[in-house]
């Protein structure tokens, strides 16, 4: 039914490239597939482990038969990367963090077996001391409290070197030290691995959508005299955006070779702020607590975890990401699938 109407009719008709599907997908400007996913892997001792993880749905710490698994499944849907997390046995963590530098550790002795049942996987190794301190922080702690950077950097160098021999094509420096990604440079290329690639965790904000990641590692600062209660001298004010393009700038200086910004959803901003400041691919992370939130609510029947999920990560690949670590990696692949069909 047609309506008369007294003003100019306009000219330009955006939805006439909405009309059908078959020309919404003609001009859609962000595509994301499976192959710009990585996901992150838990890995505990043992075989046949499996140990569900409360506050992630669907998510769970495995032994590495299991996680070769589901590596191995992910990688037939398109998912060929991911990032190890060593959940580490509690008697095994000290003030120090020495297990860290054990090379039969668990992450170690992971990456080989991965990288011996599945040569064409790309595996991405954490460097930091929260999984392995008993102080919960990413670097040392000093007899007075304060996290040592010079000292911590000299540390995470030498456990990157360990990570390149395991066979760990990235190794992802997720401290947030000073001058680190320099130390670990130098340390690979003296030690011979000049192909082994840094992912700097370049941006990576002091932010409470980590809680269920700390929850799978059991890697929260731990409530004790003269040790910092958070992590707010070294990751960087939730408040600060200009602050990330310094970091951004020093990490391509000191031979970064991919940049990352963490959280994901909460710093669209600042994904695209570091992907105009520099030609180096850009990483975002969909974190524990964003993936949380929407398995909990489609739980709850308030959200389609489908579409959230998927419009949460072609968001983030909206701002400018061309890598997504996120724990929804092999759901996506197979919504993906579905819809080639």
């Amino acid at each position: 039914m047609s309506q008369s109407v007294n003003w100019p009719l306009p000219s330009r008709r955006p939805r006439r490239l909405r009309r059908t599907e078959a020309i919404r997908g003609m001009v859609r400007e962000t595509r994301l597939t499976p192959d710009r996913l990585v996901l992150p892997q838990f890995i505990v001792a043992g075989d046949g482990v499996s140990e569900p993880i409360d506050a992630m749905q669907g998510r769970s710490r495995l032994s590495v038969d299991l996680t070769i698994a589901e590596c191995e499944r992910a990688m037939e849907f398109g998912v060929s990367a991911f990032a190890l997390f060593p959940a580490i046995d509690p008697s095994l963590k000290t003030s120090d963090a020495r297990e860290a530098l054990n090379p039969e550790n668990l992450l170690c002795a992971s990456v080989r077996a991965i990288k011996r049942a599945l040569p064409e996987a790309c595996v991405i190794t954490d460097i930091a001391l929260d999984p392995y301190s008993s102080m919960g922080h990413d670097g040392l702690i000093s007899d007075s409290g304060v996290v040592l950077n010079d000292e911590t950097c000299a540390v995470l160098a030498r456990m990157a070197v360990l990570h390149a021999e395991a066979g760990a094509d990235i190794v992802a420096p997720s401290d947030m030290m000073d001058g680190r990604v320099a130390a670990i440079r130098t340390a690979l290329d003296g030690a011979g691995y000049t192909g082994a690639a840094i992912l700097s965790y370049t941006a990576k904000y002091a932010s409470a959508f980590y809680g269920p990641f700390r929850e799978a590692l059991d890697s929260a600062p731990v409530d004790a005299p003269n040790v910092p209660k958070d992590k707010k001298t070294y990751q960087m004010d939730p408040a600060n955006s200009r602050e990330a393009s310094i970091e951004a700038m020093l990490d391509q200086a000191e031979g970064a070779d991919m940049l990352m910004v963490k959280p994901g959803l909460p710093y669209l901003d600042i994904i695209a702020r570091l992907r105009g400041a520099t030609d180096l691919p850009i990483a975002a992370y969909h974190v524990s607590g964003e993936y949380a939130m929407v398995k909990a609510a489609a739980q709850r029947g308030w959200l389609d975890e489908r579409q959230c999920m998927s419009e949460a990560l072609t968001a983030i690949a909206r701002a400018g990401a061309d890598v997504i670590l996120t724990y929804a990696a092999l759901d996506f692949a197979q919504w993906w699938r579905e819809s080639l069909r």
